[in-house]
């Protein structure tokens, strides 16, 4: 779980919430939890709400409006919090917004992207995720997920060879399935501010590549979504999941994902 960050940082982004809480009508009921990398803050409030807060330097463009677009655009039957009001203002050199949801009261499964130990999951979660990615692809959205711009520059870069980075299918996609943002043992989906088009199989991609440390739930992915995987599209959206991972790592990020990950590279690449 990402820490706090400096104090002065800290100090700011906890003002912010608190005003946040004040324009939304909302009483802040719990003690904070911090975004990734000091870019946000959210907690409890009232006895069903959750408050979201995101940060950003005034002076960029926003496209935080992800979740927002997913309220108007993605069918009812897809299980994810709620969202019921936004706020959005300018303070000093930051530009604020606030987001108020429906309070998942279960932990995610997983502190970070990928799996320590297997989770026990019934076969009705499995299958409701399947029905929901599945809905999911038929969404008509203008929304990008994936530039292939990208693709282009990073997929060679960071696999190490030459090779076609042409999308051969395009689908809409939530664009960052991993363990973090699932719950269960009721499947409920987490986080839909990166939601749009992306290469076809790119969430089962996700999933799978990051369920590469805990073989045995990496197999119930493959088996799970053996029609999105094993079709040509399905092995580019791993190569595309691969790449970003890749890079990640020269961060630091996910380090224990680099020895089955490079196996499975050199697996796809033949």
């Amino acid at each position: 779980m990402p820490s706090a960050p400096d104090d002065l940082t800290a100090g700011r982004l906890q003002k912010a919430l608190r005003h946040a809480a004040s324009v939304l009508r909302v009483t802040l009921v719990g003690p904070p939890i911090w975004g990734w990398e000091g870019k946000g803050i959210s907690g409890p409030a009232d006895e069903d709400r959750w408050l979201r807060l995101s940060c950003i330097p005034a002076d960029r463009t926003p496209s935080w409006d992800g979740a927002e677009a997913a309220e108007r655009a993605v069918p009812d039957g897809i299980p994810r919090p709620r969202l019921h009001e936004v706020s959005e203002w300018r303070a000093g050199e930051f530009a604020y917004r606030a987001e108020l949801y429906d309070r998942v009261t279960r932990q995610p499964l997983s502190d970070g992207a990928l799996l320590a130990t297997s989770p026990e999951l019934p076969d009705t979660w499995w299958q409701d995720l399947r029905n929901s990615l599945d809905s999911l692809t038929t969404v008509k959205t203008d929304r990008v997920a994936i530039r292939q711009e990208r693709l282009h520059w990073a997929m060679p870069k960071f696999l190490g060879t030459e090779l076609d980075t042409e999308v051969p299918e395009w689908s809409t996609a939530h664009a960052d399935i991993q363990w973090s943002n699932l719950i269960s043992p009721d499947l409920c989906i987490l986080d839909w501010e990166r939601w749009g088009k992306a290469p076809a199989g790119y969430d089962a991609a996700t999933l799978f590549i990051s369920s590469l440390t805990v073989p045995d739930t990496a197999a119930r992915v493959r088996q799970e979504f053996a029609s999105v995987l094993d079709t040509p599209a399905g092995r580019f959206s791993e190569l595309v999941v691969a790449s970003e991972f890749l890079q990640g790592m020269q961060r630091g990020n996910n380090l224990e994902l680099e020895t089955p990950l490079k196996q499975r590279v050199a697996y796809l690449l033949g």
